[in-house]
């Protein structure tokens, strides 16, 4: 929204809770979104087997796979898809706290995609952590920035 695009967010956490897969569908567009629900993804961010074996085949041709290769450590990946797997758990740890994970993967996808800008995801972060949590927009902010880093330093 800071970027001026139509965004919604769709989180499943039913009894998937208690050890199933958990997911959230996140839309950015350009557009005015009709739905939250999306059927066939262009990115996936996944963080586990059992999510890779149910989430992988709605992916869209061509679509970007981003993977915890610390816990996804033998993926059967679609040949029509742009996989990349990054040790997001490790770096995770390396900086300080493992539950940073799943920024370390959404700054790769930055890194890919380009689909928004760093500044605009630190504002974010920033405006929306609840005071309780506030401690944590640091970690994640240096999780970001160690995925983008691993995504740049893959390509030179």
């Amino acid at each position: 929204m800071l970027e001026g695009k139509e965004v919604t967010w769709f989180p499943s956490y039913g009894a998937e809770m208690r050890g199933g897969t958990t997911n959230c569908t996140v839309i950015i567009s350009d557009e005015l979104i009709g739905s939250p629900v999306v059927t066939n993804p262009d990115i996936l961010i996944l963080m586990s087997d059992a999510s890779l074996t149910k989430f992988q085949p709605r992916l869209k041709q061509n679509g970007l796979l981003t993977f915890d290769l610390s816990l996804i450590k033998e993926p059967a990946l679609r040949a029509d898809i742009e996989a990349v797997g990054v040790p997001a758990t490790e770096i995770s740890s390396k900086i300080g706290n493992t539950k940073s994970a799943n920024m370390v993967l959404l700054g790769a996808v930055i890194a890919k995609t380009k689909l928004l800008k760093e500044t605009s995801v630190f504002e974010a972060i920033e405006s929306s952590m609840p005071a309780r949590k506030k401690k944590n927009i640091e970690i994640n902010k240096k999780a970001i920035i160690e995925g983008i880093r691993y995504i740049e330093d893959k390509k030179g």
